[in-house]
């Protein structure tokens, strides 16, 4: 049976067919305010933003292979944030199974690559609109995929595909300079920062109707648990 799901996903990549994988907010989850598709968490004093529909770089279709997720925290909890993509999952709501957050060197048939090798794309997010102000719960025009406030790294680590992982449907090389620019760092948020950008996630829409995205919160300098933030998504395919 294995055997024949493989063959399925060759075929339906074959064709082009496989969905472009995009994450809508739950009826039950805290949607922001201006209309959006993003909705937040808060716990600890550490606000998370999140949006599953927001990728508008190159490529077009990174949806096809991947679940790109646009994500902002906040840190007022006055203790340093640890941010590492092992942090970050979606959790499919029936499956229980965890897709962790994929480095963005390592998307490159699941070996590690240099930051130049990043193809397409101009090299420059297409959403960044410079150091807005506030924190801008409406329209995206203060989203930054830059740290502000106190911000330390970035650090990457290694990446083990799990048993989902089938292969990317996309026809250019990944990851691209568009994916590579507009990535959440690594690192660590200081008390007071803020920062942003994109995580990349294993498609799901073949596989989860709902999802949640989970935020470990981890205290940078003494590894302790400050809790976890939850965002509910529904899973859409287009």
């Amino acid at each position: 049976m294995r055997a024949l799901g493989l063959a399925a996903a060759a075929l339906l990549l074959a064709a082009g067919c496989i969905p472009e994988t995009q994450l809508r907010p739950t009826t039950d989850a805290q949607r922001v305010q201006g209309g959006s598709d993003a909705a937040r968490a808060e716990a600890s004093g550490v606000t998370l933003v999140a949006d599953g529909a927001a990728w508008k770089g190159t490529p077009e279709n990174l949806e096809r292979s991947l679940t790109p997720v646009l994500v902002r925290l906040e840190n007022h909890s006055g203790r340093p944030l640890r941010l590492q993509y092992g942090d970050f999952a979606l959790v499919g709501t029936e499956s229980r199974f965890r897709y962790s957050a994929v480095p963005p060197l390592a998307i490159n048939n699941g070996g590690l690559a240099s930051a130049s090798q990043g193809t397409g794309g101009s090299g420059r997010t297409s959403l960044y609109l410079g150091f807005g102000t506030g924190w801008g719960y409406g329209p995206y025009s203060s989203w930054s995929y830059w740290p502000r406030g106190p911000f330390v790294g970035p650090y990457y680590n290694p990446f083990y595909p799990d048993p989902y992982w089938y292969g990317q449907a996309c026809q250019e090389p990944l990851p691209t300079a568009d994916m590579l620019s507009q990535v959440l760092p690594e690192g660590t948020l200081g008390d007071g920062g803020r920062v942003g950008g994109f995580l990349y996630f294993q498609g799901v829409a073949a596989r989860e109707s709902r999802v949640v995205l989970q935020a470990r919160l981890v205290d940078a300098n003494t590894g302790e648990p400050m809790g976890t933030l939850d965002i509910p998504f529904q899973v859409s395919g287009r």
